[in-house]
């Protein structure tokens, strides 16, 4: 009889240990770098420094939004809002949908968008541009990593 109730009390408690982790362990919290090609390769279009940050739900908030190539699509600053679904985690490896959209601000409504898939410690994916600034529109690839 003892060594039931051993057996159901270990039962009991790996069964809560396993429900008491969270399948959210922030990996997409902390500072990314990213660079965006052109669909004609080359140097990237843009680079640029930010922190994410998960919030409630599926929200990210983006914080130190730096670009680090000059542009005129985002010479007067910019907002920056962003959304991760997470589908895994599994041995320390998050993975999902990320999104990101960058809108300039003032009257030149330029629109950055990123769309990509997150698998640990890099985001990858298409990006577009539109606007109303000469230059400020095209599309191609991105990859982002965390530093």
């Amino acid at each position: 009889m003892k060594t039931l109730g051993t057996i159901l009390v270990l039962g009991i408690a790996l069964t809560l240990a396993g429900c008491g982790t969270n399948s959210n362990n922030g990996e997409i919290n902390g500072n990314w770098t990213a660079a965006l090609m052109n669909s004609n390769s080359g140097p990237p279009v843009f680079d640029f420094t930010a922190t994410f940050t998960q919030s409630s739900g599926s929200g990210v908030t983006i914080t130190n939004l730096n670009f680090t190539t000059s542009s005129p699509c985002f010479a007067s600053g910019s907002t920056a809002t962003g959304g991760f679904v997470l589908s895994g985690n599994q041995n320390g490896v998050t993975s999902g949908g990320f999104q990101m959209n960058i809108q300039s601000t003032g009257s030149t409504n330029n629109l950055l968008t990123l769309q990509g898939t997150v698998s640990n410690n890099t985001i990858s994916g298409n990006w577009s541009l539109s606007g109303a600034t000469s230059g400020c529109s095209g599309s191609g690839q991105f990859t982002m990593n965390k530093t």
